[in-house]
C-alpha cells in the first residue's frame, strides 16, 4: 500500500508510513486503531502503552485526521520508524482533509486485517493486559468488550463505566469509546456516525438495537486522560437540543 488511496469510494488517505513483518495474519491477531488530531504532545506516551501490552500479535494502524496545529504527523511517523517492527503491520495514514472522529474511525476499522479492532485516540493510555484481558471477551463471542476507566491528567479519579444494559443508556451514555469491537459487528450497524461529539452513544446505541451484545471487564485497562481539549471538557458533554432530537429520533426507546 503506497501514495494516495480511496476508501469507500470517497475518503482520500495518503499513506504515510507502512511496514509489515508478518504477512499472515496470527489467529489472535489485534488491531489498535488510534485517532490522531493535533495530539502531538500526548501521541508518544499513547503509542508506547500499545507497544508495551502483554498480547503480542498486534497490528497498529495511526488515522491523521489532517491535524494541522502541531507536528502530529511527523511525531507519529518518526515513533514508527523507531518502533514499528515491534507490530505485526505499522501503518499510518492521513486523511486529505478533516474528516472527524467517527470517520477517523471508520477507516481504521476499514483497513484492519483483523476482526477484533481496539478504539483508542491519542490522548489516551492502555495498561499492559487490556488488549489480552478484552480479546478473551471477543473470541466468546461478544460485539464489544469494555474495561472500567481511570481518569488521569487534570482529574484523577475511577470512571463510570458498568455492565452492559439498555435500560442504563435510556437517560446517557455512560461506556467510553476505548474498547475493542468486532469488525464484523462495526460492519453490521453500519460502522461510527458523525454525531457532533455523541457518536460513541451513537454507535453503543446501534448495537443494541441490533440486539447486539458487549460486555463490561470489571478491571482497570484503560486510561482516560483529562484535559482542556478532551471530550469531557468540551461541547461534546453538553450537546445542545439538536443532538438530542437527532440521538432520540435514531433511537427511539432513548429518554434525553
Amino acid at each position: 500500500m503506497t501514495g494516495l488511496i480511496q476508501i469507500d469510494g470517497a475518503v482520500v488517505l495518503d499513506v504515510i508510513f507502512e511496514s509489515v513483518r508478518d504477512a499472515a495474519t496470527a489467529p489472535d491477531l489485534v488491531t489498535v486503531a488510534v485517532s490522531l488530531f493535533n495530539y502531538e504532545r500526548f501521541l508518544g506516551k499513547c503509542l508506547d502503552t500499545v507497544s508495551q501490552q502483554l498480547h503480542q500479535h498486534i497490528d497498529l494502524i495511526i488515522v491523521d485526521d489532517a491535524s494541522d496545529q502541531d507536528d502530529s504527523l511527523r511525531a507519529a511517523q518518526e515513533w514508527l520508524s523507531a518502533n514499528g517492527h515491534r507490530f505485526a503491520r505499522a501503518l499510518l495514514v492521513r486523511h486529505a482533509r478533516n474528516q472527524g472522529l467517527a470517520q477517523a474511525r471508520n477507516t481504521a476499522f476499514t483497513l484492519s486485517r483483523s476482526d477484533p479492532v481496539f478504539v483508542l485516540d491519542a490522548d489516551n493510555q492502555i495498561y499492559p493486559r487490556a488488549l489480552s484481558r478484552l480479546l478473551g471477551m471477543i473470541q466468546a463471542g461478544n460485539s464489544a468488550a469494555y474495561s472500567q476507566l481511570e481518569f488521569f491528567g487534570e482529574e484523577k479519579r475511577l470512571g463510570y463505566a458498568d455492565f452492559w444494559s439498555q435500560q442504563k443508556f435510556r437517560r446517557g451514555n455512560y461506556v467510553d469509546a476505548m474498547a475493542m469491537v468486532s469488525k464484523a459487528s462495526w460492519k453490521q450497524v453500519g460502522g461510527y456516525t458523525p454525531m457532533d461529539g455523541w457518536e460513541d452513544y451513537d454507535f453503543w446505541c446501534k448495537l443494541i438495537d441490533a440486539g447486539l451484545e458487549a460486555v463490561f471487564v470489571p478491571e482497570i485497562l484503560c486510561r482516560y486522560r483529562v484535559h482542556s481539549s478532551s471530550m469531557l471538557r468540551t461541547d461534546t458533554a453538553r450537546a445542545d437540543e439538536s443532538v438530542r432530537m437527532q440521538m432520540v429520533s435514531r433511537h427511539p426507546w432513548l429518554d434525553l
